[in-house]
């Protein structure tokens, strides 16, 4: 089992390789300042992780205020999710819905109890498109219909949203920590 850690992003942290690798990878949003995190600026409130494996930065997350697409109070989370290959476990899609169901993958494991931890609210959203960019096709017909189906998301409609057409995902923080709970947590 990998030793990960999150971080929360700081201009002191030595990225060049970790954007250099997200862009050779398509992940093109996670692959400089300026989309990842310069991105965020104008909105009220923003936080950037960086997922780390010993010393190599090999992923991120990030959560944003929502409340012009949702409400007042309204985050949007999980965006800007990367970890790059090698760093991940490599099944076929049958077992990935198997491990996304269970929770045995680094967005539920990491990423969205740290976006839920720093949101300190249950207004939570996740958006994802069609689009081909990094692995978002697989999370848009794979991961939240996986998560809808155990009653952890619930499909909201669609709305243009930074310049794509995206499928917004209301999350049920209660859902997802009793559906967690039942399943093995990693260190």
């Amino acid at each position: 089992m990998k030793s990960y850690r999150l971080v929360e992003w700081s201009s002191d942290l030595d990225l060049k390789e970790f954007y250099q690798k997200a862009n050779q990878r398509g992940h093109f949003n996670n692959g400089s300042q300026s989309r990842l995190i310069d991105c965020f600026r104008n909105e009220k409130k923003f936080q950037s992780w960086i997922l780390y494996d010993g010393e190599e930065a090999v992923g991120s997350v990030a959560a944003h205020s929502f409340d012009d697409v949702r409400g007042k109070g309204s985050y949007r989370v999980l965006t800007r999710c990367c970890v790059l290959d090698g760093n991940r476990p490599n099944y076929g899609l049958g077992t990935a819905r198997r491990l996304i169901a269970e929770h045995q993958n680094v967005n539920d494991q990491y990423f969205l109890p740290k976006c839920i931890e720093w949101c300190q609210s249950d207004n939570l959203f996740a958006t994802s498109n069609e689009n081909s960019e990094g692995s978002q096709k697989l999370v848009h017909a794979i991961y939240f219909p996986t998560l809808e189906k155990l009653g952890i998301v619930e499909n909201t409609g669609k709305v243009n949203y930074r310049s794509t057409t995206q499928t917004v995902w209301k999350i049920n923080v209660k859902a997802f920590y009793d559906n967690l709970r039942r399943y093995e947590r990693w260190q």
